[in-house]
């Protein structure tokens, strides 16, 4: 397969994968190219099967916040491997890498070890319908949760009508129970507790949203959700699948001083390795089999390569000045605004740690209907100019940006002068 283009490869990829990827953020139908197979990765970049060199900002939609390819990860993970690769038993580095992430997430009294994001907020919904007798959720349009059924609602796409699935085979009694409002819209989440709040388990919500673009929480909106769960009984449940180690060590929850009652981690977490978590108060992790009747399991649960890879990461990860990483990242964003002014293209930004949105709009989007105001064709048209100059970013405008503790300010130079050319590149098109 060494030897074969990319356009080979898709061809081949199709006739084994839907679309010829396994997942579908890897299309790239919607920016008007074919997937992208890469070869290999280190520190800030990507390399192609050409051997094409691209900087990267999404990092593995956010779980690389050390760069690919980190030396200490590796030497970690390669002693891991020698001594195997799963076990299906307890290991020591379970309890290792649990122990970490107590010490950034104080609230996590106890929590529970899976393989991916989609597992952990999958868990959350089960558990709170558990602890609560409850059977109704409340989410927001366009915050995605992974791929469970009652979570595929209004998932980042929109298209759909409220309270129906966003994908076909989703039963629509489940739908039914999950309950819509708006993204910084307090009054739309007050509506559904003022006419079902006795059926709602848990609000699931993205402290900050990165499905929708990225888009931050308003003054109040976390801290009223917090008050509303509490006056009616429910659970609120952050998804930090994205923002955990991502915005701050200790997650958006430390940013805000927000306390959810479950919280589900990801990414960053197993240091690129398929590895997620959930967790909160004992009281509510207690009803968790084997001590409680809601069952979860699996066996590739605390991998040992996986926890290996995030105790090395998490080692780390308390080094890194955050504050330091938005400046850098807020600083590159303010030169890419005035480049783009200067080519008569309005531009506004937003970022948070390691973590950034941008729009082609004169004023940033606070929720997904203003996300959807962003031009598609103008957005299509500068991905395509950016990827040929060597720069990655998500082939979609309903996703945020990443950057890691790699991108210093020679990388984010490069990147600005790859976007001039790009810009330049889109003015000359337009002429012809």
């Amino acid at each position: 397969m060494g030897n074969m283009t990319n356009s080979q490869l898709v061809a081949k990829a199709s006739q084994l994968f839907p679309g010829g990827v396994n997942s579908p953020v890897r299309a790239m139908g919607s920016v008007g190219l074919e997937p992208m197979f890469v070869d290999r990765a280190q520190g800030p970049y990507i390399y192609d099967t050409s051997g094409k060199q691209l900087i990267d900002f999404i990092a593995s939609w956010g779980a690389m916040i050390l760069g690919h390819a980190h030396p200490k990860v590796v030497e970690q993970v390669s002693k891991q491997a020698a001594k195997g690769f799963s076990y299906g038993i307890s290991c020591p580095l379970e309890v290792e890498l649990g122990q970490k992430v107590q010490t950034f997430f104080p609230h996590l009294e106890c929590m529970r070890f899976v393989n991916s994001g989609t597992e952990a907020t999958m868990s959350t919904i089960r558990l709170a319908r558990a602890a609560t007798g409850r059977d109704h959720i409340l989410k927001f349009v366009g915050c995605y949760h992974g791929h469970a059924d009652a979570l595929l609602v209004q998932a980042g796409s929109g298209l759909l009508t409220h309270s129906s699935p966003s994908s076909s085979g989703v039963d629509p009694d489940v739908a039914k129970k999950t309950l819509l409002a708006d993204y910084n819209d307090i009054d739309s989440v007050k509506a559904h507790f003022n006419q079902s709040g006795e059926k709602i388990a848990a609000i699931i919500v993205e402290p900050i949203a990165g499905n929708m673009n990225m888009v931050l929480p308003e003054k109040n909106f976390l801290e009223t959700l917090r008050e509303i769960c509490d006056r009616w009984g429910s659970l609120l449940i952050f998804d930090e699948v994205m923002t955990g180690f991502r915005v701050h060590s200790g997650g958006a929850q430390a940013i805000y001083g927000v306390k959810p009652d479950l919280t589900a981690l990801g990414k960053v977490i197993g240091g690129g390795l398929p590895a997620a978590c959930y967790g909160g108060d004992r009281k509510w992790m207690e009803h968790v089999s084997p001590l409680g009747k809601m069952y979860q399991a699996g066996t590739l649960s605390g991998n040992p390569i996986a926890m290996a890879a995030g105790c090395a990461t998490l080692n780390e990860v308390k080094h890194i000045d955050y504050q330091l990483l938005e400046n850098n990242i807020e600083q590159f964003l303010d030169s890419w605004k005035s480049m783009a002014n200067e080519n008569d293209l309005p531009f506004s930004y937003c970022v948070k740690g390691g973590m950034f949105g941008f729009a082609h709009l004169e004023t940033y989007p606070t929720n997904f209907n203003e996300v959807k105001n962003t031009s598609s064709e103008l957005f299509k048209a500068f991905y395509q100019s950016a990827l040929e100059q060597g720069l990655y970013f998500a082939p979609s405008l309903y996703e945020a940006g990443f950057v890691s503790i790699q991108h210093s300010e020679a990388i984010f130079a490069q990147a600005l002068d790859k976007i001039k050319i790009a810009y330049a590149k889109m003015n000359q098109m337009q002429s012809a």
